[in-house]
């Protein structure tokens, strides 16, 4: 049923209208793993009526198309449609349990959301697995935000479970020190950047990369069966190797992968070794900061406001051949991102994109996007989660992990920082990506990087 409209419908923003055409329909599940059984499953509706719903009018708004154009009409919601409590059979092993979940997660990745509802879904499912005692899924539309906004939405209706009167607090996120370049030095490199990254990315797009064993270049990637692996990492040890390096937390993560990654590719095809690959590492565009309150994001004029508002730049990996030790991959991911950061080809990109819906239409966006994530071997993104341990409605958070739907990519990582560990959740094309030897050659580059930074002499620097 519509509610009175006391004032003009909300217009989509452009990033949501790309996010939401025939051609692509973009999801977030964001996966909370309950350290004891949920009892009672009652006071879900309760909860999600006057916590969650009062967040965002967006959870109480459907999308509607007038003249070609989407906007965001309140309604009145059905709760009870909006939560799912799957039954599996009882009494079966951790490692069954385990299989129903993986299969239940791999379903909620390729289906799109009903029309006519706000765009969001919680899952209840309340059986243990190896990791938890139960587990609750959140699934929300891309179009409703960005990771930022659905995490600090989710973040706003926790408490802390030791004190629930504290707020929670986040990892220092002090900026690299800044070394003074000329600036007419710096202009130029910019300009000579952007100019290649702009060409490399067109080419990219038009050809794609080759076929290896991380990309299957399969048609309908969204809609197949997909596998969802997550490795915990001590957030302690990847800023020992940071310390030791002078890099960035991130750059130590994205080294990590794209090492492990070709560790992977090497074992499963030797020439793989030396193909071309490209990653699509995922950029935030706001001023950031901690996470701050709803009321604080929804601001006409906030620094950390509310939507999609990120853009993309495309990262090659690293060959093997290319380098010769492990530490190598670090710096030279240090390097390329340092590079890429000085070039406005990620901004380009949005401007693109404003010109082809300007003519096109939020569709041809879609297919636009589209296109350029098929055309790519890997997709990258992070978030921050608190240092301490939250509880949701007194049932404390062991762990969380995020990861995409949606989009037409084999192989996905997503990663997460929460009380001192990092999350890192990989989601694979089915029957193509093996994630045992996945997580083994991941091991593998993490001990080899941690092996050779031991034997490196730290430099002077406060890089954070």
């Amino acid at each position: 049923m519509e509610l009175e409209e006391l004032e003009e419908q909300e217009p989509v923003s452009p990033n949501g209208q790309y996010f939401s055409t025939n051609v692509i329909s973009l999801s977030v599940l964001a996966v909370w793993e309950i350290e004891i059984p949920i009892n009672p499953e009652s006071q879900t509706i309760s909860l999600l009526k006057n916590v969650f719903l009062p967040i965002s009018p967006r959870f109480s708004s459907i999308m509607v198309e007038n003249n070609g154009k989407k906007e965001w009409k309140r309604v009145e919601v059905k709760l009870e449609d909006h939560v799912m409590t799957p039954t599996f059979p009882s009494g079966l092993s951790l490692e069954s349990y385990d299989k129903y979940f993986d299969d239940y997660i791999s379903k909620l990745l390729t289906e799109r959301f009903p029309q006519g509802k706000p765009l969001w879904e919680i899952h209840i499912i309340n059986y243990p697995t190896s990791n938890a005692a139960a587990n609750v899924i959140f699934k929300f539309h891309h179009a409703l935000g960005d990771g930022y906004s659905l995490m600090g939405a989710l973040i706003s209706s926790m408490q802390r479970a030791d004190n629930p009167s504290l707020p929670l607090t986040f990892p220092s996120r002090q900026r690299s020190e800044i070394k003074k370049e000329n600036f007419v030095t710096k202009t130029f490199s910019g300009f000579c950047n952007t100019i290649s990254d702009l060409w490399s990315g067109t080419l990219k797009t038009m050809n794609g990369d080759v076929l290896t064993p991380i990309r299957s270049g399969n048609d309908a990637i969204e809609f197949r069966p997909a596998t969802v692996s997550t490795m915990t990492f001590s957030l302690d040890q990847i800023k020992s190797i940071k310390d030791k390096l002078g890099v960035t937390v991130n750059d130590v993560l994205a080294g990590m992968i794209f090492f492990g990654t070709r560790l992977y590719m090497q074992e499963m095809n030797q020439s793989s070794s030396e193909a071309d690959c490209t990653a699509m590492v995922l950029l935030n565009t706001r001023i950031m900061g901690d996470y701050v309150s709803i009321e604080e994001m929804i601001k006409p004029n906030s620094k950390t406001p509310w939507g999609n508002r990120f853009t993309f730049m495309h990262v090659p990996i690293p060959k093997l051949t290319q380098l010769s030790n492990a530490l190598d991959f670090i710096w030279n991911t240090h390097k390329i991102i340092k590079r890429k950061r000085n070039s406005l080809a990620a901004y380009f990109n949005s401007w693109i994109l404003e010109i082809v819906h300007k003519f096109g239409g939020h569709e041809a966006c879609g297919k636009f996007i589209h296109r350029t994530l098929k055309s790519t071997s890997m997709l990258i993104s992070n978030l921050i989660g608190p240092v301490e341990q939250m509880s949701l409605a007194n049932h404390p958070i062991k762990g969380l992990y995020f990861v995409v739907g949606g989009g037409p990519l084999g192989f996905e990582v997503t990663m997460v920082s929460y009380m001192g560990k990092v999350r890192v959740a990989f989601k694979m094309e089915k029957g193509v990506i093996d994630p045992q030897k996945l997580k083994s050659c991941m091991e593998n580059a993490l001990q080899m990087i941690l092996n050779d930074s031991h034997e490196h002499i730290c430099p002077s620097s406060t890089t954070i």
